[in-house]
């Protein structure tokens, strides 16, 4: 595994959860990196992107304002803020490694990904 994410769980609406995405066995300091999330049923979508040095973030409307993307490269680590959980933010959640140095909305220009992490927000 050379991306594990942690941190998700059962929240109720409202609330905050912080997920965190560590690279092991190879390092992603000079990669853009990313989180997906993929609700039951649906397909995966983007939801925070991040450049290989930080100076560039993007976000979705239906998140913008509530999830913050944020990396140290010194820990070979990315997290992903989600604060005002809304039920609809429900999904598994998986961080990716972009194939350059910046992030990409389009998920076919990630080559390595997480195993996910399930986020449930309870109403």
């Amino acid at each position: 595994v050379q991306l594990q994410a942690s941190g998700g769980g059962l929240v109720q609406a409202g609330t905050s959860l912080r997920l965190s995405c560590v690279a092991s066995r190879r390092t992603f300091w000079n990669n853009g990196m990313g989180w997906f999330r993929q609700p039951p049923g649906k397909e995966r979508e983007f939801v925070a992107g991040i450049s290989w040095n930080g100076g560039f973030t993007g976000y979705p409307d239906p998140v913008k304002g509530r999830f913050t993307i944020s990396r140290d490269n010194a820990k070979n680590t990315v997290y992903l803020q989600m604060d005002n959980l809304k039920p609809e933010d429900t999904a598994v959640y998986y961080c990716a490694a972009a194939r350059g140095a910046s992030y990409s909305v389009n998920r076919r220009d990630y080559n390595y990904w997480g195993q996910g992490t399930q986020v449930t927000v309870s109403s």
